[in-house]
């Protein structure tokens, strides 16, 4: 049978490259903010990029509602069903909801505590903790409208998230602007103006997806009165996929956690050097989330339909596009770094040496680990959420974080052995999830029509 590559292709295109172009201009503004940033100074800007690594562990704890969410919503949504749509978002969205609260209470109320674990810098310290006490209130609406996004995409409903993340860039470089620098009569409030930008440009973010999401008469979002029918056998089912998914991305965040606490004891010019390769990391990232997020709708869908040859083949080739897209992402950052990270982020001397190196690192392993991603993103669309996740899991726990904590605190190796640790289990996993993608074995529907066609076999 051939495939319908053109076809195909213009699907990926349809979902992948607004969402990548909406990634792009939120890493497009941290970039600008991190740009802002550094001209007050290297502990300035490694402050910033540290509290960054706690709001990263807060992505950590709710992003398994969204997989989990995303998996129901793209089978539920191929299978044509409202209810089941409806009942998952709610529990989603409670889900989520808890965990944006939590940290933004955590950020505003204990920032000391915060930023003790991330640095044993105080004066980098202080500045996070002014940073974190703003920055908090920004959480819950940030998580809201994550949820709000991840239910648009799988609905095919791309452009409302897209819209929202052009007004939310655009009003955070602008209140950057005024209150870091004291510019249109604005107070100049340095770290703690670029954090109240950033809770505004949450403010503006939701409000304008919610919104647009009302007035294109978007079925699912306004629906408070179906989002909350649970019963005891969808909780059930509901816990059962995602909690595969939640351990995985906790666990996950708590290594990356401990990696960053032993970055975080670098140099301070390792570790401003670090958050300016966070931000740039992001630009990769976000040209490949986009077809991350088209793997996982373009393959739920089809395995909620029934469709499960089609589900099996756009998977192989999603996975592989996926790698070529961070490939390309790869590349372009290498063949810029020296103005980028000379000129427009204004490092010099150690910390410019230490990020090209990060940069060198990452573009390799990126092709592999960013294949793992895809394979994972798939098996958990089309109802497997167990195999990558205790990869992952028993990888990180066993080979990665001893590794970085024994060359970073124990032998204390240069950073960027430090640095190239976090990434030595990603090829070993890629070849066992190579494996587990062509068994096909991932497949394992959620609806009706796809536990039918189970049963029929598509090989």
């Amino acid at each position: 049978m051939n495939f319908p590559w053109k076809k195909f292709l213009k699907m990926v295109a349809l979902i992948a490259i607004p969402v990548a172009l909406q990634n792009l201009l939120t890493t497009t503004g941290s970039m600008i903010d991190t740009m802002m940033i550094s001209s007050l100074g290297e502990r300035e800007v490694g402050a910033v990029g540290l509290c960054a690594q706690f709001t990263s562990l807060m992505f950590s704890c709710y992003w398994g509602f969204v997989g989990g969410g995303m998996l129901f919503f793209s089978q539920f949504f191929g299978a044509g069903d409202d209810e089941g749509i409806n009942r998952s978002y709610g529990l989603t969205l409670t889900f989520m909801m808890a965990v944006g609260f939590t940290f933004g209470i955590l950020a505003h109320f204990f920032p000391g505590f915060i930023m003790s674990l991330y640095t044993d810098k105080t004066a980098i310290q202080e500045i996070g903790i002014e940073y974190l006490k703003v920055v908090g209130f920004a959480y819950p609406m940030q998580v809201f409208s994550m949820a709000m996004a991840a239910l648009l995409r799988t609905t095919e409903r791309v452009r409302i998230p897209l819209i929202g993340a052009i007004f939310s860039v655009s009003s955070n470089i602008f209140f950057n602007y005024c209150l870091i620098f004291g510019h249109f009569n604005m107070p100049a409030l340095g770290v703690r103006g670029a954090a109240y930008a950033t809770v505004i440009a949450a403010f503006i973010n939701m409000i304008v997806v919610f919104t647009l999401a009302v007035l294109s008469k978007h079925k699912y979002i306004a629906a408070f009165r179906h989002h909350f029918r649970w019963s005891r056998e969808s909780l059930k089912l509901y816990f059962i996929k995602c909690a595969p998914i939640l351990c995985n991305e906790l666990l996950i965040g708590v290594g990356f956690m401990i990696t960053n606490i032993v970055l975080g004891r670098q140099s301070e010019s390792a570790i401003a050097a670090t958050a300016v390769f966070r931000t740039l990391e992001g630009f990769s990232i976000s040209f490949f989330s986009g077809f991350s997020n088209a793997a996982s709708v373009l393959v739920g869908k089809e395995v909620g339909a029934g469709n499960l040859k089609d589900a099996y083949a756009r998977a192989i080739r999603l996975v592989y596009l996926c790698q070529l897209v961070i490939g390309i992402g790869c590349i372009t950052l290498i063949a810029v770094h020296t103005p980028l990270l000379g000129g427009t982020m204004n490092l010099s001397g150690e910390s410019f040496t230490i990020c090209t190196g990060m940069l060198i690192i990452y573009s390799v392993a990126a092709f592999i680990r960013m294949g793992n991603w895809a394979q994972n993103d798939t098996f958990r669309s089309a109802g497997d959420a167990k195999y990558g996740t205790i990869l992952e899991i028993a990888f990180q726990f066993a080979v990665v974080v001893p590794a970085v904590v024994l060359s970073g605190i124990t032998f204390r190796l240069p950073f960027l052995i430090v640095f190239a640790c976090s990434y030595i289990d990603e090829p070993i996993r890629y070849v066992l999830m190579q494996i587990h993608l062509y068994n096909g074995k991932w497949i394992k529907p959620v609806t009706p029509q796809g536990l039918e066609a189970l049963e029929k076999g598509f090989r």
